[in-house]
């Protein structure tokens, strides 16, 4: 009969596949109960949030580092028994155990035994520092906004993220839930299908930072709303909560299904259009278009620690070209007076201050309109910022700026 899956094991698996260069949700993992899935999927962000510290524990321990699955086996263990406080006796047995019935790591099982008790008696864990940036990243960031404000970032992105709920209008937050911005907020690890008002479709989970550029295009009932890079649909269900005409664009049919499930869930109405965004045109002018640009996402990695990992300066450069075709082409959307937001949920001013200066720059018959928002601050060229310190909890770094076309 065989072994039912190991969460231990798939947290390690996960995080040797995000060592390699692969996201997260890339990383194949065995058939598992969802429970056993999800615990994996919470070791492994602690194991990635943490990897520097395992890194300074079990470094001057090896002689060698050995192969990735068993380093990541290390690793995950280590973060068990020093930030998460299990027993010790217990992780070390089930990680050994566990190395001893894989074939390509068994002779490794009788030095992590003897890694792991030492890493147990490990003291000052709390004291080292907490993971820094990838230093091209921390660099760019350091000379925009200061050393102490990257160390402030790095200190809530080691916090990891809570649950933020957008309501629907009337609705209530679960009990509880406490406001931030616009949103609502309860603790991180909370079973989202389990709280009331999930199944009637009263609320959604998006960021509180992630819900300011709907607030700031502040569609209207009757307006026809097109809401580009479109998908999971959090913004759609906000817009499409206002009694916007609202359709909704993506590229990926597979994150397309999420947005249908979650209209569907919410009895919120938009139309679905599955099309690239840089060839498709909509069948006539609209009053607002939201465009959430793709991006190097770095002002998310408090939720996604394995961003850093993975992503590269070159990335950068691609996307900041994408972004500008896709900026001009969606202002090309707007009726006359119309009126477009542009949001990134990046840090880097490249995806986000530079691009609406060269689009001003441009477009003579467009003005950035400066709109004060509940989280966050505004910058010089028009637009609003936030970043994961401004909030004792946190919340994601995003740009957003609202461009009005003369009529």
């Amino acid at each position: 009969m065989p072994q039912p899956a190991d969460p231990r094991r798939m947290a390690a698996t996960l995080v040797a596949g995000v060592i390699e260069g692969q996201m997260l949700p890339e990383v194949p993992l065995p058939p598992a109960d969802p429970a056993a899935r999800a615990r994996a999927q919470r070791l492994a962000l602690v194991a990635l949030r943490n990897f520097a510290r395992t890194q300074t524990v079990l470094g001057p321990m090896l002689r060698h580092e050995p192969q990735p699955a068993v380093m990541a086996a290390l690793r995950v263990a280590t973060v068990e028994m020093l930030e998460l406080g299990e027993a010790p006796h217990g992780v070390i047995n089930d990680t050994v155990e566990a190395l001893k019935r894989e074939r390509v790591t068994q002779k490794a099982a009788g030095m992590a035994n003897a890694v792991l008790r030492r890493a147990a008696a490990f003291e000052g864990w709390t004291d080292l520092p907490v993971q820094p940036l990838p230093g091209w990243l921390r660099r760019r960031l350091k000379s925009v906004y200061g050393a102490d404000a990257v160390a402030a970032i790095e200190a809530a992105h080691h916090k990891g993220a809570s649950l933020d709920l957008s309501l629907k209008p009337g609705a209530t937050a679960p009990e509880g839930a406490e406001p931030v911005g616009a949103s609502w907020r309860l603790p991180a690890g909370v079973q989202v299908s389990a709280l009331p008002g999930f199944e009637a479709g009263e609320w959604w989970v998006q960021d509180a930072a992630a819900a300011l550029p709907a607030l700031l295009l502040d569609a209207g009932p009757g307006e026809t709303v097109l809401d580009l890079c479109a998908a999971p649909g959090g913004k759609t269900m906000q817009l499409a909560a206002t009694g916007a005409r609202v359709t909704a664009l993506d590229l990926s049919d597979g994150r397309l299904k999420r947005l249908r499930d979650n209209l569907a869930r919410t009895g919120l109405q938009a139309d679905i259009v599955c099309a690239d965004a840089l060839d498709w045109t909509p069948p006539a002018p609209v009053d607002a278009v939201l465009l959430d640009a793709p991006c190097s996402a770095t002002g998310t990695i408090r939720r996604h620690p394995d961003l850093p990992f993975v992503r590269k300066p070159a990335d950068v450069a691609a996307l900041t070209a994408l972004q500008a075709a896709l900026l001009n082409r969606a202002l090309g959307f707007l009726k006359p007076g119309g009126r477009l937001v542009y949001c990134t949920c990046s840090l880097l001013p490249d995806e986000g201050e530079a691009q609406i200066e060269a689009a001003l720059g441009r477009h003579p018959d467009l003005r950035a309109e400066t709109r004060g928002l509940p989280l966050g601050r505004p910058t010089a060229e028009g637009g609003w910022r936030t970043r994961p310190d401004d909030h004792p909890q946190g919340i994601d770094g995003f740009y957003m700026a609202r461009l009005h076309r003369a009529g």
